[in-house]
Formats: C-alpha cells, structure tokens, sequence
C-alpha cells in the first residue's frame, strides 16, 4: 500500500513538473518575440531568467525520472548526481546570457531609446498570471524538486510584477532608463544565483559534509547505543543535495555474535536515518582491534 502511495506521489510530482516546463517554455518563447516587438530590455532580460527556469524544470523533470533507475555496475551509487551535471549547464547558460545583456543594457541607461510601454504592461501582466499559476501548481507537489522549481517561479513573478511597475512609471513619466536599468538589476540577480547554485554544486562534487549534518550531533546519537563506545574513520558527503552518504567504524565494548550485530546495526542505520542520512556503511570493531584506515 505504502509502495503504491509513493508510486502514485512520484507520478504526480512528474506530472507537476512536465506541465511547469511546457507553461515556461511556451511563454518564454512569448518572452522573447514580445522583446524583439517592443524593444524591452527588460522584457529580454526576464525572458533570459525564463530560458534558465526552463531548462531548471526539465532537468529536473528529467532527473526526477532518472533518479528513479536502478544502481548499476556503471554507477554504482545510482543516477543521482547527474543532477549536478544540469545546474552546471543550466549555470553557463544564464552566465554567458547575463554578460550579453549587461553589456547590451549599461550604456543605454544613460542613452535610453524608446519602448513600448503598453506591449511591456501587457507582456508583465501576462507573465505575472503564467508563473503564478506554475506557482501554485509547484506549491501543493510534495517533492524537494518541485518545492525549489517553484521557488524559481516565484522569484519570476516578482521578476515580472517589477517589470509591470516599470511599464507604468514610463507611461506616465517617460522614464524610459527604467528599462535598461530593470535589466541590469535583474541580470545581477541571476549572476548572484548563478554563483550560489554553482558553489553548492561545487561543494557535492568535492565531497564536502553537507551543511545540514552535525557530525558531533551523529556521533552523540550513535553512542547512545549501548554497546557502541567509539566511533572513528567517519564520513559524510551527498550525491546531488537530498541523498547523503555516511560511512564509519563503530567500536564495540565486547565482541557479539552475528544476530546481535545485525540488530546493533538495524539500530545505527535507524538513527542515522533520523539525522537526515539515507545511506550508511558500517564496520564493527573491538576497543583493541588495530584500525588500518584511521
């Protein structure tokens, strides 16, 4: 019962995701003829952060499914990491798309040309309906994949609401720097994400403990099990973000038989799972025993 609950979550969190890339795809395509037709940097800008989303969604789509596959002689861990793999190209993309627009938009905020404010105020308003809905398609998905996809989409609708405002402020004031300034600001934005993304993915690759694990917390848990009295040659590190890897010796007061380290075993890898970690390794070894690793 339980499998096919998480069979039918895992359909629908795809599912989720596959109408959220085919919504941002589409509009981004919207995105960019709108800026050609009213010659909105802004609008451009936007609809660069858009194309990144875009390919966000359908690696993760992709991966989601992925994620799926068996571990294999080849990848003996399974497919997670491959998701690395998308926020590198995802990251390159916007990066070298950022510096085009920056280098485009910065002198024209002083040497503004005209726009079409009301082609801008309709695009925005039409941009603020589209990822408010995958908004809130996301927002009810139980996947940590469709929760940071619709962070994603969040961050495009206020993307748009600022587009809208600007829209506004050169129908009525003839600001028309609003426009290559818009873009500007929202480029920096998707430089500085860019760079947070990548140094997280960075820090997977290079197999650094993840943040959110307390190697003194998982090492006080495993002591309160009576039987262990040391732990050493202890390590953890994630394959993509969500699945950790643990892997230590666990030193015990006497030497036990096959059954009942079986059950101090099952009892390790319950607390471990608690803290956060999906897979784990472990040795036994007695107080004396000489370890080779340490």
């Amino acid at each position: 019962m339980g499998h096919h609950h998480n069979h039918h979550r895992h359909g629908q969190s795809t599912k989720n995701l596959k109408v959220a890339f085919f919504l941002n795809l589409s509009f981004t395509v919207i995105e960019f003829i709108g800026g050609l037709l009213t010659g909105s940097m802004a609008i451009m800008s936007d609809a660069l952060h858009d194309l990144g989303d875009s390919i966000s969604i359908g690696l993760s789509w992709y991966f989601q499914n992925l994620s799926e596959k068996k571990r294999d002689n080849t990848f003996s861990y399974g497919y997670k990491r491959f998701s690395l793999l998308g926020a590198i190209i995802n990251a390159v993309v916007l990066l070298v798309g950022s510096v085009i627009i920056i280098s485009k938009a910065a002198p024209a905020i002083m040497n503004p040309s005209q726009v079409d404010e009301k082609g801008m105020l309709y695009i925005a308003i039409f941009g603020v309906v589209v990822n408010g809905v995958a908004v809130l398609r996301l927002r009810k998905g139980s996947s940590i994949n469709e929760r940071v996809i619709s962070l994603h989409l969040l961050e495009d609708v206020l993307g748009w609401v600022a587009v809208l405002i600007g829209s506004l402020l050169i129908m009525y004031f003839d600001w028309y720097f609003i426009d290559p300034l818009l873009s500007v600001l929202i480029a920096l934005f998707i430089i500085y994400n860019v760079f947070v993304n990548i140094k997280k993915s960075f820090q997977i690759i290079l197999q650094a403990t993840p943040k959110e694990i307390d190697i003194e917390k998982v090492h006080k848990k495993l002591r309160t099990i009576p039987e262990v009295i040391e732990i050493h040659d202890c390590h953890i590190w994630s394959m993509d973000g969500e699945y950790h890897v643990f892997s230590a010796h666990l030193v015990l007061d006497k030497s036990y038989d096959l059954r009942l380290q079986a059950a101090i075993k099952k009892r390790a890898k319950y607390l471990l799972h608690e803290l956060g970690i999906e897979h784990s390794t472990l040795e036994f070894e007695l107080k004396d025993e000489h370890c080779d690793g340490c």
